[in-house]
């Protein structure tokens, strides 16, 4: 059932407003695809400059929660919220209803996202692709966003790809330039949703180092969905056991891999670690 047009006259406790506390908030968030429960009353929270990383199984609704964040999805209840403000969702007098795409268009700027795919413009350099959307969604300057693409793949390792075309790169290289493109926009918050599932084994080494640097070098928010446990035991701050759309364990890298206390943690660990991630 999608969301309901009827304004909601609620607001969330200790969220609305609180350009102090958490960044992000899912307040009992449900997603349904028909009858399929993804997302099942989630409730958790990302505090600025927090890197948190999503584990389990597939079909466990990690993902979605980074679509939802991208608007590339609809909550179908509850709320999202993002510094204090409604995401998910826009005021109407003093009611909440479903956000629409003006809304939306506004408050996904402050996000960015590296998917699976890379997704660049193959009939544009490396320059371009990175330049494109400072320039037409930012308005930035075409040669403000030139040095930002020049500094940022400089960071990515590729400074010598500037004028090279996507189809002149091999995948891990073209998974650094999405990496750069999607810092270009300045975001406070990056998505990176199993960055490295696509890559041969022998380019996802260098991918995970160029995240790794980002992770330590800014104060971006971080939000991960990854099967490499290695990287997420490195970068994360917290770490949340998905399944089968709620949380079933949360805790410190430290904690989760080392001393997971939930059964569900521990299978999920040993079959992905099994498999040689």
């Amino acid at each position: 059932m999608p969301p309901s047009d009827t304004p909601e006259n609620t607001t969330t406790p200790g969220v609305e407003g609180d350009a102090d506390g958490p960044l992000i908030v899912f307040d009992q968030v449900v997603k349904r695809f028909g009858d399929l429960t993804v997302l099942d009353h989630l409730d958790f929270s990302v505090a600025p400059g927090e890197r948190v990383t999503l584990i389990g199984p597939s079909g466990s609704g990690k993902t979605t929660i980074l679509r939802l964040l991208m608007t590339l999805e609809k909550v179908t209840e509850g709320h999202i919220w993002i510094q204090g403000e409604p995401f998910s969702h826009m005021r109407r007098g003093s009611a909440l209803v479903p956000a629409n795409e003006g809304h939306l268009r506004r408050r996904r700027k402050r996000i960015g996202m590296v998917f699976q795919q890379f997704n660049l413009f193959p009939n544009m350099t490396v320059r371009k692709n990175i330049m494109e959307a400072p320039v037409h969604v930012l308005g930035v300057g075409k040669d403000e966003a030139a040095q930002r693409a020049e500094e940022l793949l400089e960071l990515v390792g590729l400074g010598d790809k500037i004028d090279a075309h996507p189809t002149q790169l091999s995948g891990g290289q073209q998974q650094r330039v999405a990496i750069a493109r999607a810092l270009a926009m300045r975001p406070e918050i990056l998505l990176l949703d199993e960055v490295t599932s696509a890559l041969d084994p022998e380019l996802v080494a260098g991918v995970l180092d160029v995240l790794r640097e980002v992770a330590e070098t800014t104060d971006i928010t971080m939000l991960c969905v990854t099967h490499e446990m290695g990287f997420a035991r490195d970068v994360s701050h917290r770490v949340l056991m998905f399944d089968q759309g709620r949380i079933a364990e949360e805790g410190p890298p430290e904690q989760i891999f080392g001393d997971p206390r939930e059964e569900r943690t521990k299978s999920f660990l040993k079959s992905v670690l099994d498999n040689g991630y």
